[in-house]
């Protein structure tokens, strides 16, 4: 039976939170800091988890993105993901090579930008990143839209079930938050890589 291993990424693979750095340095910390003030409502209802998370990234997203340069922004993702190489935690780093080692696939399943794990997956080797897409317009430019949904909870599930197929397989994954749970309950052996933050 074929192994695939599915790591989350902000908490689990690296420490901290990887979007908010990425956006500061392509959107500049005054851009960011208005786009925060903007989503205040949005951003106040975090604390009730679940759909609210989505919602307030949604809204921040809108009025923090529209009108910057994808191209711009994909250059500076090859760049991050390099930063974000050298962040990885040492005992995940080394969870995710044994899988590598025994032959399964392994795969990154986050709510973070596709825009710069994907470039990350391609220096790790990975077979695959589940991750959230941002619309580009025809212009070039971000709208500020989300491409799908926001891969967090039964997203992240749903991803991980169309990816894995119908063939049988021995899963693993690896999760430190309430937006894992649908995935870690997928799983033959689940991993909660540190304390939950409800």
């Amino acid at each position: 039976m074929n192994g695939v291993a599915a790591f989350d990424f902000d908490g689990t693979l690296v420490k901290g939170d990887s979007l908010i750095p990425f956006l500061r340095r392509l959107c500049g910390p005054t851009a960011l800091a208005l786009a925060g003030a903007r989503s205040w409502r949005e951003l106040a209802q975090l604390r009730k988890g679940g759909d609210a998370r989505d919602v307030a990234k949604a809204a921040f997203l809108a009025r923090l993105l529209p009108g910057v340069d994808a191209a711009r922004a994909t250059a500076l993702a090859e760049d991050y993901a390099g930063t974000l190489q050298a962040r990885l935690r040492p005992d995940m780093a080394a969870k995710l090579r044994w899988h590598q080692g025994e032959g399964h696939r392994v795969v990154i399943v986050s709510a973070s930008p596709a825009l710069y794990l994907e470039p990350l997956g391609r220096r790790l080797g990975l077979d695959a990143v589940l991750a959230t897409g941002l619309v580009v317009g025809d212009d070039g430019r971000f709208t500020g839209q989300l491409l799908g949904a926001n891969c967090r909870g039964q997203e992240k599930a749903r991803r991980l079930r169309l990816y894995l197929g119908d063939d049988p397989v021995t899963l693993w994954a690896y999760g430190d938050s309430a937006g894992d749970d649908e995935m870690l309950a997928m799983a033959d052996h689940r991993v909660l890589t540190k304390a939950r933050r409800r």
